[in-house]
């Protein structure tokens, strides 16, 4: 199981490597705001668990194993945005979503995307809702 810290780095390298070729260390360093040899031992924790294939000084490359988690995690992130969004949350989405995403269960991510869907192939009734929450405000 990974740590809420290397999921973020596995997400971020996922996500690069879906705009890039080659995945560097620095590329992640600056992304998250965070040392160069913190970088370098994550990395070398996700690459024993089997996650990413790096050697020090070389490039990031994501294993089978590294995309399934990376893809799921990318996923994740971008559902439980699009809840707050949905519910209209008055927060900063980004930094909710964060601190919500490494706690939340797999079942709780379920049950969130099913309602997701079911707003979405229902706007009656999420136009209802939507209006009960205008009127308990």
């Amino acid at each position: 199981m990974l740590s809420p810290s290397l999921e973020d780095y596995l997400e971020e390298i996922y996500r690069f490597s879906l705009e890039n070729s080659v995945v560097r260390v620095t590329d992640i360093s600056k992304k998250l705001g965070v040392s160069l040899p913190s970088v370098s031992k994550a990395l070398h924790k996700l690459n024993n668990q089997g996650y990413i294939n790096y050697r020090r000084y070389g490039e990031i490359v994501l294993t089978d194993q590294g995309c399934l988690k990376g893809s799921y995690l990318v996923e994740r992130n971008q559902m439980l945005q699009e809840f707050l969004s949905l519910i209209q949350s008055q927060c900063d989405i980004p930094a909710e979503t964060e601190a919500i995403e490494h706690y939340i269960s797999d079942s709780t991510i379920q049950s969130l995307r099913r309602l997701i869907t079911f707003f979405k192939e229902n706007p009656t009734c999420y136009e209802a809702f939507i209006r009960f929450e205008c009127d308990q405000n």
